[in-house]
């Protein structure tokens, strides 16, 4: 039962792609330090920013300017989608803070690397959620208040620390086995901190649109925004909030343009404004506008993925549970290295799709994201990314060795570079002497030949008079003796 009389439907959308890796084989380690795929990476952007990103962001702005402050909906955009709109798409990230300059739509903030942080260490997972708030701010232009997790990945403490760092409510699963008899269609508090606020999935309608919109099989197929606006019409005696969270990528990409789902987007905003008692509102909104009706105790993490909801999606067996220990057991040492080129690798092999990839079991969505897993087996995806791993921890060692020996082999590294230093610096002085010194010389031999040339000229002339006078005087003696 609703304690405000306000009903609220929140529509959220997240935005990621990860860097994948190359294929990066044993021999590589030691020898090549780039590990990313650039073509796939900038041919799956430009894929899917002219098959979704693009078309979804102008109908949502359309519909936004058309109902005049009625329709809003949230994004998040991970750290690692907006580098490479970056790098590949500036005109969506363009078309983005576009969307947030109308003031209707609300960037949640996340972890930067869409990492799994969270579930290893909290001083990492915090310092991305810094990074990412950073990033929102400066190519967005706008401030986060409310957060959302990696894969809506939240417990109880993960939830204590989101609201520890001042977030005002947070975005998660509206997992069965949590709610037990509970509704999700109501608003929440943690049960540790209970001055965040908890909006839950409702997954039955989210997924509707995600996996069920172009399934001709589907008893309720095709679904058109007045049918969705009735189902939730249905719902508002006994609801007071309604979330409806979705991959971007529904839009366009997992649902193709030929299936409908764009009419369906463009409609849906109106279909519920005519047929239903709910209003639009973004997390923000709902935490200051509508009361929690109690604290919801979830002590495990659980997530979106697949039907248990929980988190072994990526790290449910042992491949993912090794190459996770190793990642983030190198995280004193990353937090004491100041190379520029580590500390972005660091970020691109947190994301959580590397670690999805190596999963062993069948999903409810692993379709979904099967059109961008690039490996054949979870096991050639496990080997890829060790290889790529260890090769960082080569690298890292390099700049914080782990032992005296070690410590004393970077010293002599570092004294090393610094006398190659010198030395280069002594050539180039040495070099720029031999410069000087040449063109002195050349400067001396032009003006030694001038000074020849007059003296010689001189000692000519003075030896031709010298030869007249003779002449002249033996003359003059000759002249002399003829007339004696």
């Amino acid at each position: 039962m609703s304690l405000t009389g306000k009903k609220a439907i929140c529509f959220y959308f997240q935005v990621h792609q990860p860097f994948r890796l190359k294929r990066y084989r044993f021999f590589d380690l030691g020898h090549d330090h780039y590990y990313y795929d650039d073509f796939t990476n900038e041919s799956i952007m430009r894929k899917v920013a002219e098959n979704c990103y693009l078309p979804s962001n102008e109908i949502i702005y359309d519909q936004l300017v058309k109902n005049k402050g009625k329709f809003k909906v949230t994004f998040s955009l991970t750290g690692l989608v907006i580098n490479q709109f970056r790098l590949y798409a500036p005109e969506v990230l363009e078309s983005f803070r576009k969307l947030a300059e109308t003031g209707m739509v609300e960037f949640l903030a996340e972890t930067e690397s869409h990492s799994l942080a969270s579930i290893k260490t909290r001083s990492e997972f915090e310092h991305q959620v810094i990074a990412h708030k950073a990033m929102v701010r400066e190519f967005l232009g706008v401030e986060p208040s409310s957060f959302r997790n990696t894969e809506l990945i939240y417990s109880d403490q993960i939830g204590s620390w989101v609201a520890d760092m001042g977030f005002k409510s947070i975005l998660t699963e509206g997992a069965k086995h949590v709610l037990g008899w509970k509704s999700p269609n109501f608003l929440y508090c943690n049960s540790i901190n209970p001055r965040l606020k908890v909006l839950l999935r409702n997954f039955v309608l989210s997924d509707d649109i995600a996996f069920r919109f172009s399934n001709r099989n589907w008893s309720e197929w095709p679904l058109t925004a007045d049918k969705y606006a009735s189902w939730i019409n249905k719902l508002a005696p006994k609801s007071e909030l309604i979330n409806v969270f979705l991959d971007y990528e529904t839009f366009g990409e997992h649902n193709r343009r030929d299936t409908g789902i764009f009419d369906f987007l463009q409609h849906l905003p109106g279909a519920i404004l005519r047929k239903t008692p709910f209003k639009f509102m973004t997390p923000t909104e709902v935490a200051e506008n509508l009361q929690p009706v109690s604290a919801i105790s979830i002590p495990s993490p659980i997530s979106w993925a697949d039907e248990e909801r929980d988190i072994t999606a990526w790290n449910g067996n042992e491949l993912q549970s090794s190459a996770l220990d190793k990642l983030y057991n190198l995280t004193a040492k990353v937090n004491m290295c100041e190379d520029q080129q580590i500390m972005k690798d660091w970020e691109y092999l947190q994301a959580s799709d590397h670690f999805y990839y190596m999963a062993t079991k069948f999903f409810s969505d692993g379709a979904v994201h099967a059109y961008f897993n690039p490996y054949d087996t979870p096991y050639d995806a496990f080997m890829n990314y060790m290889n790529v791993l260890s090769d960082f921890e080569m690298r890292l060692k390099r700049f914080v060795p782990d032992n005296d020996e070690q410590n004393e082999v970077s010293k002599l590294n570092n004294l090393l570079k610094e006398k190659e230093l010198i030395i280069d610096q002594l050539t180039s002085e040495i070099e720029n002497l031999k410069k000087n010194i040449y063109k002195r010389k050349r400067a001396s031999s032009k003006s030694g030949i001038k000074e020849t040339s007059y003296a010689g000229n001189m000692l000519l002339i003075s030896s031709s008079k010298t030869k007249t006078a003779k002449k002249s005087k033996s003359s003059k003696t000759a002249k002399t003796r003829k007339s004696k």
